[in-house]
């Protein structure tokens, strides 16, 4: 049997990497005791010192010598317990790993107690234990860390880099738990200090700033219906897909108040966010509440991945939440006074009758008769009259105004929240992807086409013929390496179908059957849609720009084309405010 000294410091090797694995393993502590504020202060990254101080229950001479024994504070007291996790320390080796390679202090006392206690321990040993003057809770400073295991202390990098890993484990843990106080001193100079905020988002402003809490989405999936055997609640903050300027791309994932993460969370995250150029990922700070035995936190020996019992449900809670967030209309500002649209002289244009709703608010535009030759006249609001089909659909901005087209072919329209910049060549293939998804209504071709293609590119074709006619197109092979075209979807008009399969053949080759089911078929669809309308040439009047506004603030997704570039940018009005230095 291993002596006590040597199985603590393979157990500190595990658990304590570097000075941000004991401020993690204390705060969760301090957080499990029940505190509501908890003090972390860091010397030299935390080489020197690491102190944590809260007010929780504290422990009584007895439980503090105990603490110091392996497995003596587990939170487990059988085996079924396993599998009911519901703290987040819950093994019991943090306190004795920490202090065999440190030189530690523990000061305690439980409220009702007149006195607490401190034990100071050198390198695994007890040096003293003795009555003590402190408020209730527990103080823990751990001096010198690794000081007995010089070769791993060689390995610890910066004060600098060190800080930095103990400002993230200090910010994830001060989110998750946004009702604690908290507060971060490092080398004498207080960092944070957090007050116990009434809601994650006041955390999350206090802890990133106003700029980044704005460019976030909330997300909630409490009206959808949950699973009866495993009822999964998401909740959080995702990017919005079309912010004006980069932010930062942290994902923090908790689940069950547990910062952590798992195979089935990062799968779920990628597949409901809309693809970006580059495949970026989303800032996002999600938080999962499920019942604990159908979560195993027990999988990694520092609790940073968890593993579910039903993977699908867990995708399913998360992209429901992820849709709702990216597709919900904001209804705070109401739009300005409208008057009627007046109809174009040139095209009569059939209008439906107006729909009463409340929600959303209704669409407004500009009416400005089209005068390229004279000076543009100021924006006037008007009332667009929505067909019932489309009352339904949540919009992007509850109204907007038309403003211009700009040299360079760029929209500029005024929203509710501030002024959205449109590339129309995107919107149209936001456009036309989602109606290609939406159906496979077929146009027929007064005259079959035939398409010869490379032999590589034919085999590829014959293989995924069901998915390009699920697409909405009738063909069948022709002779040698050949597609007689019957029919192609009513989308593509205009388009040539040897352009369009020729794009879906190439798409193939490049490798998009190796995704699932679902994303395999839109992968085909996004590329062959975008890359065919990608040349075509856009000229549009203002009746025309305003048109695609319109059809683009009823896609499902109007932020990004199906490449994953930008469809809009959105600046606003507070930003803008900023930028001219106006309060």
């Amino acid at each position: 049997m291993l002596p006590l000294h040597v199985a603590n410091k393979i157990a500190a090797g595990e658990v304590v990497e570097r000075p941000a694995s004991v401020v993690k393993e204390l705060v969760e502590n301090a957080l499990d005791a029940g505190a509501s504020k908890i003090e972390v202060s860091v010397v030299q990254g935390g080489r020197k010192l690491v102190a944590v101080q809260d007010d929780g229950c504290g422990m009584s001479r007895e439980d503090a010598i105990l603490s110091l024994e392996r497995q003596a504070t587990s939170k487990i007291r059988d085996v079924d317990d396993i599998e009911q996790i519901d703290t987040l320390g819950f093994r019991g080796e943090a306190i004795p790993s920490i202090a065999s390679v440190s030189r530690f202090t523990l000061t305690t006392r439980r409220r009702e107690s007149d006195e607490g206690t401190m034990l100071q321990v050198n390198a695994g040993t007890l040096a003293e234990i003795s009555a003590a003057g402190c408020p209730p809770g527990t103080r823990v400073e751990v001096r010198d860390l690794f000081c007995n295991v010089p070769a791993r202390r060689k390995f610890l990098r910066s004060f600098a880099t060190e800080e930095a890993h103990v400002k993230h484990i200090f910010a994830i843990h001060a989110l998750a738990h946004p009702s604690v106080a908290f507060s971060l001193s490092v080398d004498g100079r207080d960092l944070y200090r957090l007050a116990p905020s009434a809601s994650a988002s006041d955390r999350v402003r206090d802890i990133f700033g106003a700029e980044f809490a704005e460019s976030l989405l909330p997300v909630d999936n409490t009206a959808t219906e949950p699973a009866r055997d495993c009822p999964i609640h998401v909740s959080g903050y995702i990017e919005r897909p079309n912010i004006s300027t980069p932010t930062r791309r942290e994902q923090y994932i908790f689940v069950n108040g547990r910062p952590a993460t798992s195979a089935s969370i990062s799968y779920a995250l990628r597949e409901a966010y809309p693809r970006r150029q580059g495949d970026a990922r989303p800032a996002a700070i999600l938080f999962i509440e499920l019942p604990p035995g159908q979560v195993d936190v027990n999988v990694h020996p520092t609790k940073r991945e968890v593993r579910f019992r039903d993977n699908n449900a867990i995708k399913r809670a998360i992209a429901s939440a992820i849709e709702r967030a990216l597709f919900i209309q904001p209804t705070t500002v109401e739009p300005p006074t409208a008057v009627k649209m007046p109809e174009p002289q040139a095209v009569k244009m059939s209008v439906p009758p107006v729909i009463e709703r409340p929600v959303p608010p209704v669409i407004e535009k500009s009416t400005r008769p089209v005068t390229p030759t004279l000076p543009t006249p100021a924006p006037v609001a008007v009332e667009l009259p929505l067909a019932a089909a489309d009352s339904e659909k949540p919009k992007p901005w509850a109204w907007f105004h038309y403003l211009a087209t700009t040299a360079s072919g760029y929209l500029m329209i005024e929203t509710d929240a501030g002024i959205v910049t449109i590339n129309p060549h995107a919107a149209r293939e936001r456009i036309a992807f989602e109606r290609l998804q939406a159906t496979d209504v077929s146009q027929a071709l007064l005259i079959p086409e035939t398409v010869q293609l490379p032999p590589h590119d034919f085999a590829r074709l014959k293989a995924a013929l069901p998915t390009i006619e699920s697409m909405g197109f009738r063909l069948e092979p022709f002779g040698r390496d050949t597609f007689k075209v019957e029919a192609v979807p009513q989308v593509i008009d205009g388009l040539t179908a040897s352009a369009v399969l020729a794009t879906i053949a190439r798409d193939l080759a490049e490798g998009s059957g190796h995704r699932s089911g679902g994303r395999w078929r839109e992968d085909i669809i996004a590329r062959s849609v975008a890359k065919s309308f990608a040349g075509m040439s856009l000229s549009l009047t203002e009746e025309g720009a305003v048109k695609l506004v319109e059809e683009l603030a009823s896609c499902r997704m109007p932020y990004v084309c199906p490449r994953g570039k930008p469809v809009m940018i959105f600046t606003s009005t507070r930003e803008l405010n900023r930028k001219f230095s106006r309060d």
